[in-house]
């Protein structure tokens, strides 16, 4: 078979990637993933997932996640929905059978492996496809991440202790024969996940006391206030990332900068007592971070390197532990590598990166716009300079930087500036050109902006190390 372009993957990224293609091209477009389904590693995360930031700005260009409605309990009361896994798998189906396939320009090969030169071969029939790319291969799996379901520990567990992936919390109430139900829990991990995991165990009647919390490194979380899209969070939002840049354009360091961030509200640590040294953008309300403060068992020992019936060995010593203790596994990384995969635009490749810290799927969409009326590939290469994913703090601000200075870039190009504010995915830039003019609060707010990031780009080497 022939096809125009021959992405690899129908998560988040391959999906927003064809989306944008199917509206801006008259592109053939082949789509081959392992799942069976669209929608990635939603297919595998755990059920009471949900996305870190709103709904309105997460999936496709073309069609809305969720309703714009605001949530009336929880944690998350009185901002805006958080799509869950299971509303993003059927989102992601419905956009495959009800707009892409319909089109007459998508073929989708589920349940396939790509094994290189247009071969695509399928995991249930072994039956292989030779297909033709006119135009350009696309690696839409560069930014995956690890999920907790499918990744492999990278330490020993003896035999009779009881661990499992967060995707088994649930189900806890199914208990398999001669086990009892567990007293005692203990989780693995410092980011987003094991947070939500320990939310959900709070939240669903474990008590602070019977929760034990394995945190090799603290970690500075974002206040999910600063990331809402409507206007009537336009001081949290526009003003936060004015007051955002204005501390990265006074601070003699990364340190402060966060300091300075935690005193204006934007970041957040779950202990004051001790100083985080990790940054991944996860983002969280004041709920949910009260919540996880009632857990004082958190054992800073390093990560760790064997599980045994009675203690565990960690980087840093030896923990007692309680027999019986369920293990919750939530060490798989957001990240799955530090490397580079160079230029986003090879020849005939595409190798899809992050483009705006931490938006992928705006990513994903832009560089389809790009690929279609970027020019040649030195300027498409300009439009998209790779975003490094924060490996501490001061990858924050290289992260800052290297966003910024795509936007800069964006800003000079008139149709990608207008397709960005018209952009669903973008967040905030509708919310900025459909501002009125004579609002001079708001736009005093705009101004400080601009001249702040003018000085915060000034002090980025200093902060950056």
């Amino acid at each position: 078979m022939k096809t125009d372009y021959l992405i690899i993957g129908s998560g988040a990224v391959g999906m927003a990637f064809a989306d944008t293609l199917l509206d801006e091209s008259d592109a053939h477009i082949t789509i081959v993933d392992r799942h069976a389904k669209p929608g990635g590693h939603w297919n595998d995360a755990y059920s009471f997932v949900t996305l870190h930031q709103p709904s309105a700005y997460y999936g496709v260009n073309s069609t809305e996640l969720g309703s714009r409605r605001k949530d009336e309990s929880g944690p998350n009361s009185g901002m805006y929905e958080l799509a869950g896994g299971p509303e993003i798998n059927t989102y992601y189906d419905k956009l495959m059978q009800h707009r892409f396939l319909p089109s007459g320009r998508v073929s989708y090969h589920p349940m396939s492996n790509y094994l290189g030169d247009g071969r695509i071969v399928s995991l249930l029939s072994g039956h292989e496809t030779q297909v033709t790319v006119g135009k350009k291969t696309v690696d839409a799996t560069y930014i995956s991440p690890s999920i907790p379901s499918t990744h492999t520990p990278n330490f020993t567990v003896a035999d009779g202790v009881r661990m499992i992936a967060p995707n088994a919390l649930p189900q806890l109430w199914l208990q398999r024969q001669g086990e009892p139900v567990p007293q005692r829990f203990c989780i693995l991990g410092a980011g987003k996940t094991a947070m939500d995991a320990a939310v959900w165990l709070l939240r669903h009647g474990a008590t602070p006391e019977s929760i034990q919390w394995v945190m090799p490194r603290d970690s500075w979380l974002l206040n999910r206030m600063q990331t809402q899209p409507g206007l009537e969070f336009f001081e949290h939002s526009m003003g936060g990332e004015a007051a955002k840049l204005a501390a990265f354009a006074q601070s003699k360091s990364i340190e402060e900068v966060f300091l300075k961030l935690e005193a204006l509200g934007q970041v957040m640590r779950i202990d004051p007592e001790h100083n985080p040294t990790m940054f991944h953008y996860a983002t969280i309300s004041t709920g949910e971070v009260e919540l996880l403060r009632t857990i004082k068992q958190v054992i800073r020992k390093g990560r760790v390197l064997s599980i045994g019936p009675d203690a565990m060995v960690l980087a840093q010593g030896e923990m007692p532990m309680d027999p019986g203790t369920l293990y919750v596994d939530c060490t798989a990384s957001a990240i799955t590598t530090t490397r580079t995969a160079g230029p986003v635009f090879q020849d005939d490749r595409i190798h899809i990166q992050l483009l705006r810290a931490p938006l992928v799927a705006l990513s994903a969409a832009l560089t389809a716009y790009v690929e279609v009326h970027g020019g040649d590939e030195a300027n498409k290469n300009k439009l998209c300079t790779p975003v490094p994913f924060p490996q501490n703090l001061a990858g924050y601000a290289r992260a800052t930087h290297a966003s910024m200075m795509n936007q800069y870039h964006w800003s000079q190009d008139k149709a990608l500036r207008q397709w960005i504010r018209n952009s669903r995915l973008d967040g905030f830039g509708k919310m900025i050109a459909d501002l009125d003019k004579a609002d001079a609060a708001k736009m005093e707010v705009m101004g400080r902006l601009r001249t702040n990031a003018m000085a915060a780009i000034a002090n980025m080497p200093r902060l950056m190390g």
